[in-house]
């Protein structure tokens, strides 16, 4: 098993700084015993990092994981989308992970559920763009307009919701576990690298933190 991965906040100034991930560095020193098990067991770099039921956007065989924990009914998260995707695209070397993270109402957990599910027809990014655009509160008749809109087979979605739900329901339950360990407080929040930030960045800001991902895993390889 990988060593649970490295934090991060943002300074008074917005600098990055980094401690290490112990259950006491993320704030759990007085977990009980199968409490700080269970964190550092959803904390491994190839469940945050790398869930293999979770598709990638953004450039797949990336140097560096920039993972975001969103709600598609948070305000926030929509209006840091289109940064986020610029800053992916014009590095050209950053994985892009969306971790479903419904903390918003039970309209958002229908929305994940979809969104999940369509990764079955290969069309979870676009399910995602679709319902991310949503500029109004979530109904089920707007999710699904939207992702018919956005090219998902939306009878065969419920099919998959269906078949599927227990694999659906177990990835939202590991990114809760994940979100809840690394004690980030709503959305979006985000793990850049090796790295934790809790709250919404600018452009430059996410562009200094994959700079310092690298650096850090720089200084880990010469390690």
């Amino acid at each position: 098993m990988n060593n649970p991965i490295d934090s991060m906040r943002l300074s008074r100034r917005g600098l990055l700084s980094s401690f290490g991930a112990s259950a006491a560095a993320l704030g759990m020193g007085a977990l009980s015993a199968p409490a700080r098990a269970q964190s550092d067991e959803v904390l491994t770099e190839a469940l945050v990092l790398r869930d293999p039921d979770i598709p990638v956007a953004g450039n797949a065989a990336g140097d560096i994981s920039i993972v975001e924990f969103f709600d598609y009914q948070c305000p926030y998260c929509r209006k840091v989308e289109p940064e986020l995707r610029q800053v992916v695209h014009d590095d050209g070397k950053v994985r892009l992970v969306w971790k479903d993270w419904p903390i918003l109402g039970p309209m958002s957990v229908v929305a994940a559920r979809m969104a999940l599910a369509s990764r079955y027809q290969d069309k979870f990014i676009e399910a995602h763009d679709a319902l991310i655009a949503i500029n109004s509160k979530l109904t089920d008749a707007k999710i699904r307009e939207a992702l018919a809109g956005g090219g998902v087979d939306v009878d065969r979605l419920d099919r998959d919701l269906a078949d599927k739900a227990g694999a659906i329901d177990a990835t939202l339950t590991r990114n809760n576990d994940q979100a809840t360990a690394f004690e980030f407080r709503g959305t979006p929040s985000f793990i850049v690298g090796k790295f934790r930030v809790p709250g919404v960045l600018t452009m430059a800001q996410f562009g200094q933190a994959i700079a310092d991902a690298r650096k850090a895993a720089v200084v880990k390889k010469k390690g």
